[in-house]
C-alpha cells in the first residue's frame, strides 16, 4: 500500500496535503508550510511516500534522510480517509524507516498552535525538545519533536 511516490503524483501529492491541512489554515492565520512546499524536487530524491487505496492517493509522508536521523517533514491524510488509523501507520513507516537506515532517531517539528498534533506525537513517544520563531513566519512558533528508534 505504502510505495515512493512518482512525479506523476505530484497532483494528488498537493491535493492531499492540502486538503489534509486546511483546518489549520483559519488557525493559523496562512497556509501551513506543506501546504506551499514544491514537492516536485522531493518525489525526485526519493523522500516521498503515498499510501494508495483503491488507486487513489489517501496518505502521504515526506521524510528527509540526515546522518544522524529521519525528520519528517510531513504526514498528510485525506480527509474522507481521516479516522481510520493511517497517520499512526505512517509513524510505524517512518520508526521502520529510521531503522532500516540505521538511524537511532525520528524528529519532527509543528506549529505550536497544532494543540492535537502534539498530543498525538506525544501519545505515540515523541517528546519536545524545544520551541523556536518559524524563520519563514514571523510570529509563529515551531515545537521540535523527537523519538528514539529502539533496536
Amino acid at each position: 500500500m505504502l510505495r515512493l511516490a512518482h512525479l506523476e503524483d505530484l497532483a494528488a501529492v498537493q491535493g492531499v496535503t492540502a486538503a489534509a491541512y486546511e483546518p489549520y489554515r483559519a488557525l493559523l492565520g496562512g497556509p501551513p508550510l506543506p501546504v506551499t512546499e514544491d514537492y516536485a524536487p522531493r518525489i525526485q530524491r526519493g523522500e516521498v511516500w503515498v499510501w494508495e487505496q483503491k488507486a487513489a492517493i489517501s496518505a502521504l509522508a515526506v521524510f528527509e534522510r540526515h546522518a544522524d536521523h529521519l525528520m519528517i517533514f510531513s504526514l498528510a491524510v485525506a480527509p474522507a480517509c481521516q479516522g481510520q488509523g493511517l497517520g499512526i501507520q505512517l509513524l510505524k513507516f517512518a520508526d521502520e524507516k529510521a531503522a532500516e537506515w540505521g538511524l537511532p532517531e525520528v524528529r519532527l517539528y509543528t506549529n505550536s498552535r497544532m494543540e492535537r498534533n502534539i498530543a498525538l506525537y506525544c501519545a505515540y513517544g515523541f517528546q519536545e525538545t524545544g520551541r523556536r520563531p518559524n524563520p519563514y513566519r514571523p510570529g509563529w512558533t515551531l515545537v521540535d519533536m523527537a523519538k528514539t528508534i529502539k533496536d
